[in-house]
């Protein structure tokens, strides 16, 4: 036991002083260092865009299908007013196709603007990602409201191009909801979100970009035996919650805004638009700059 009692602490030794090292150099290379802004955006088109294998774990049957117009990267769309949504539904909490509430006409017509509203508010945030300007909602709102267009009729019967003259815009967007609405056979429960949505030019009514489709969110829980069906109906009946709803209505904006090719003429056109002030306060420093090194001289040999 003593020939071996140093062999084991040079190796005890060895084994913690290896373990240091590691460890410090671990340290190290994990230490965060500077990184420059302003590099092109990895998978920009792709991130956040559900494939066919998404769709498939999820289990979500929806998809979006959309149309460019050919002239669209030569003539993008840059300055877009998100009009008013239009829901021709119900207005009423739907499952399975059926109504579980009974609104007045005046509640239907208060949820019916909420639902349109919400998955206008969706379109328009992603949208304001994007190389667009972006109308304010409440500004679109309050112009339209004062020129008497209160329902979607009254949309309907204005010209794009008089909408562009009012709201001060070369594109405006029209939207209409297809579902929204909730299903449930006791193993599954899923939220359908469906949207259908035209970018339309104001100059001369022609469509720069369409999209139609809809989002499911679905939850299936198997069960095996009757306590498993039993305990899984009422697990399922969790995914009619509202923050699951509210993620339908987002995935619906995003996808349709990933569909958007991307404007390049409007990212140089912004760049340049930011670049201008720059030189213009620079090329005034430099006036400023030269007449403090020459300043004229003052008048001399004037007197009564």
């Amino acid at each position: 036991m003593p020939c071996h009692a140093p062999t084991y602490s040079r190796l005890l030794t060895l084994m913690c002083t290896v373990g240091v090292v590691f460890f410090v150099s671990g340290c190290a290379s994990l230490r965060s260092q500077p990184h420059p802004f302003f590099l092109p955006e990895q998978n920009r088109e792709s991130h956040g865009r559900k494939t066919w294998f998404d769709r498939a774990i999820e289990l979500d049957p929806g998809k979006i299908k959309t149309h460019v117009a050919e002239d669209y990267a030569q003539n993008p769309p840059r300055r877009i007013a998100v009009l008013p949504f239009v829901d021709h539904g119900s207005a009423q909490f739907v499952v399975n196709k059926l109504p579980l509430t009974f609104r007045d006409a005046d509640a239907q017509a208060a949820w019916a603007w909420t639902y349109a509203n919400r998955l206008r508010r969706a379109m328009t945030g992603y949208l304001a990602q994007r190389e667009f300007l972006i109308v304010n909602l409440h500004t679109i709102d309050t112009t339209l409201a004062d020129h008497g267009i209160t329902d979607g009729n009254a949309l309907q019967s204005v010209s794009p191009q008089q909408l562009g003259e009012w709201l001060q815009v070369d594109t405006v967007v029209y939207g209409q909801v297809n579902h929204y609405e909730a299903y449930y056979a006791f193993l599954l429960a899923s939220w359908q979100v469906g949207v259908d949505v035209r970018l339309i030019a104001t100059a001369d009514a022609h469509e720069f970009f369409s999209a139609v489709g809809s989002r499911y969110s679905v939850d299936v829980r198997p069960g095996f035996s009757l306590l498993d069906i039993g305990i899984n109906a009422a697990l399922t009946l969790l995914q009619l919650r509202d923050i699951n709803l509210a993620r339908a209505e987002e995935e619906v904006g995003r996808e349709i805004a990933l569909r958007l090719p991307i404007a390049e003429r409007n990212v140089a056109t912004l760049t340049a638009d930011a670049h201008a002030p720059a030189a213009s306060s620079h090329n005034r420093l430099l006036v400023l700059d030269a007449d403090c090194a020459d300043p004229q001289p003052a008048p001399v040999g004037i007197g009564p």
